[in-house]
């Protein structure tokens, strides 16, 4: 569903958030521009460099001097979702290209010190986005917390509880805001990387698998996804998500056997995030990966 897309680890249209200006009340405007919040750009950095802690306390303090604004826990429950994600080898070669792990979830248990602040994170936001969302329902950061949230959950159930079916309720729910969200806010690009992995997943599953996600309003296209995840990869208006659409595009690439797609992302990430071990471990697998898909279509 979102499956392995972390915010997946952060998902939805924050950076799409992070770059509209802001109106007389603190919210962002429909309109994107070039406003640019430089502790929610310290705090991204900080998550791509997987330094989790530093990066939960610059989200932290961003809400506390934010308190009506829901992005605040938002992001404070991406960090423990992205955390553990990376714990468990989510955001991974290994995992992506094995089905049953993909399309299945975790081996292990979840990591009870992560899933509690998770939670309660993710609860405090979603309240916040629900109250705004009632005084005005095109409220954009609302929509974009809102987004953010139900994805997370959507990921937490399928992948890390292997609750699969209570994770559709998320996953129709985060689809909604996003496309609600891409209807007022039409150049908010980082909305692309929450479809875009939605749709590719969704359309990797079993013919029959999809037939019944389509009975429940679930839809999947890998061509349409992969489309997505280039619009945010390549985007300026993708900015703060750009480089996980890159990691999310480079892994699906190495399932549809596009090496070239694969090595451009993989070493734009390491050029970017140097000191990320996961962006420069997956770039050298790169070869021998594909050098054994190769080997075994060679007749």
């Amino acid at each position: 569903m979102w499956f392995s897309v972390v915010v997946l680890a952060l998902v939805a249209s924050l950076g799409a958030w992070a770059l509209a200006p802001q109106g007389e009340d603190g919210g962002a405007s429909v309109t994107a521009g070039g406003f640019n919040d430089p502790e929610l750009a310290s705090g991204f950095r900080l998550l791509y460099e997987l330094k989790f802690d530093e990066a939960r306390e610059r989200f932290a303090k961003w809400e506390k001097e934010h308190p009506a604004q829901p992005l605040g826990a938002a992001l404070e429950a991406a960090s423990d979702l992205f955390e553990e994600f990376y714990r468990k080898g989510v955001l991974t070669s290994e995992f992506f290209l094995d089905d049953k792990r993909l399309l299945g979830g975790i081996k292990d248990k979840p990591d009870a010190g992560l899933e509690q602040p998770f939670a309660s994170a993710a609860q405090r936001a979603e309240k916040l986005a629900r109250s705004r969302l009632e005084r005005q329902a095109s409220d954009a950061d609302a929509l974009f917390a809102l987004a953010l949230v139900a994805g997370m959950r959507a990921d937490d159930l399928f992948l890390i509880q292997k609750r699969q079916l209570d994770s559709l309720h998320y996953l129709r729910e985060a689809d909604r805001a996003a496309r609600t969200l891409l209807a007022i806010a039409p150049d908010a690009d980082d909305a692309y990387v929450a479809l875009g992995a939605s749709n590719y997943i969704i359309g990797c599953l079993p013919g029959y698998k999809r037939a019944m996600l389509w009975v429940g309003g679930v839809h999947g296209d890998k061509a349409l996804g992969m489309q997505q995840l280039e619009r945010a990869a390549s985007s300026e208006h993708a900015h703060y998500l750009r480089p996980y659409a890159r990691l999310m595009l480079a892994l699906a690439a190495l399932r549809e056997k596009k090496p070239d797609v694969t090595r451009q992302q993989l070493r734009a990430l390491v050029a970017e995030f140097p000191e990320n071990p996961l962006f420069a471990r997956e770039l050298a697998k790169v070869t021998p990966v594909l050098s054994g898909v190769a080997s075994r279509e060679t007749p």
